[in-house]
């Protein structure tokens, strides 16, 4: 073998175990977004997420409401349009259900269990939030009382 086919020869296992740059550069936005949400103190409760924003129905210079609610500043007012800042939105929703137009604010987030959930209009969001909570009731309900047995014990006269 010459130096030239040594040159050109590549092990394949090596470039596989080596970080791709785009990998390199996702850790460092998770670590700049993860940096900025502890320094406001806020608790990022999902993997993943996306939003956006149809500027054609948006009527964001009527309303403003969606920049109003914003928790984090992630939404703001930009010449003519609302402007987003993916590393501060934490895809709580507020903007959502605030938003005077249905579907033109649209959040996609996945959970840490990793149910993936979008919303577009405020109706979505309160029935998502009326189903968490019921859950909630539930499980707490089932923790006090096990069984027909305990509840029979507790409340007979």
């Amino acid at each position: 073998m010459s130096i030239k086919d040594e040159e050109r020869s590549v092990n394949i296992f090596d470039l596989l175990s080596e970080e791709a740059p785009e990998d390199e550069e996702a850790e460092k936005q998770k670590s700049r977004r993860a940096e900025l949400l502890e320094s406001m103190d806020i608790k990022d409760c999902f993997k993943e997420g996306s939003i956006s924003i149809d500027m054609r129905t948006c009527r964001g210079i009527e309303c403003n409401l969606c920049v109003k609610a914003c928790p984090t500043n992630a939404l703001y007012w930009k010449a003519g349009e609302i402007g987003i800042i993916e590393d501060l939105c934490v895809h709580c929703t507020a903007c959502v259900v605030n938003c005077m137009v249905e579907d033109c604010i649209c959040v996609s987030r996945e959970r840490l269990d990793g149910k993936t959930e979008r919303f577009s209009n405020p109706k979505e969001v309160l029935e998502l939030q009326c189903n968490i909570c019921s859950n909630k009731r539930k499980e707490r309900v089932k923790s006090i009382y096990p069984n027909i047995e305990k509840y029979l014990e507790r409340h007979r006269k």
